[in-house]
């Protein structure tokens, strides 16, 4: 038995397509808990599985953080499957994560993703239609084969499993940590300084391409705000290459200790780091 969760903000299109890869698994969930952020629950419904929602509200931005640790209010007995709305399931996603949390139950174990260029998400998809589409991020030149260990800066929470046991024992994720960047590492950090690994997992999800910005200046506020709690905690600096991005900007100074604002960025500038290459990432 194994929990699926995943954070909602739009994306019903997206939504719906996870849905139905789950109803394809070779192992079918407990149930698929959908928690959405700043906005109404939706209805959505499965034969083959329960759907569950909740809801989580902050008036100052996306409450990933606190969205997250909404699972201490899921069953605890069966593993957590973390999945980002994004994320089409292959049909053995959870059986490979059945199977790791088997072997190593105490352990975070984080998936693999391709991404998808736009369209390749339209109704009538096939998974091997997904797989000849999708591209590896450049990233996955690190992982090294299934339950070898990575480096912990590298996790993110797009496609990641663990226990009710595990999490509690990081900590859950840093709600100080608001809208976007940097929770994900903080949480990893917390993870390793609990001597807790992270493991390298085959369950492979596809990314549904959405419009990206390079550099993220779209959630450059967010972005300084966090960089600087993830300082305070750690010492060092997290989102290495956006800081630099903003600095060679002239949004930012950024030295080893300080980073403080010289401007945010124009509307114009922003819209012009729109990525257009349209691959996801």
């Amino acid at each position: 038995m194994i929990n699926v969760i995943t954070l909602v903000h739009g994306r019903r299109n997206h939504l719906a397509n996870l849905i139905q890869g789950l109803e394809s698994s070779s192992v079918l969930p407990n149930g698929l808990w959908i928690v959405h952020m700043n906005e109404g629950s939706g209805e959505c419904y499965s034969p083959v599985f329960p759907i569950h929602t909740l809801q989580v509200d902050d008036p100052g931005g996306l409450p990933l953080a606190k969205a997250r640790n909404c699972v201490s209010a899921i069953d605890p007995a069966a593993p957590w499957v973390f999945l980002d709305v994004d994320c089409i399931p292959a049909h053995d996603l959870l059986a490979q994560y059945c199977d790791g949390l088997q072997r190593q139950p105490d352990a975070l174990h984080m998936g693999q993703v391709r991404y998808l260029p736009e369209g390749a998400n339209r109704p009538g998809w096939t998974e091997a239609a997904l797989h000849a589409q999708g591209v590896e991020h450049p990233l996955a030149r690190f992982r090294t084969g299934a339950g070898n260990p990575l480096p912990h800066h590298l996790f993110w929470s797009l496609n990641f499993a663990c226990t009710a046991s595990t999490f509690a024992r990081i900590g859950g994720f840093d709600e100080g940590y608001r809208g976007y960047g940097g929770e994900d590492t903080d949480f990893a950090f917390r993870a390793r300084h609990e001597g807790v690994p992270l493991l390298d997992n085959p369950a492979m999800a596809f990314h549904q391409y959405h419009p990206t910005f390079d550099p993220p200046l779209n959630h450059f506020a967010d972005i300084v705000i966090n960089a600087r709690r993830f300082h305070g905690r750690w010492g060092a600096w997290p989102m290495e290459g956006w800081l630099r991005a903003f600095q060679e900007r002239d949004l930012v100074h950024w030295s080893d200790e300080r980073l403080d604002i010289i401007q945010p960025p124009s509307a114009e500038s922003v819209a012009q780091a729109l990525n257009t290459k349209r691959l996801g990432f």
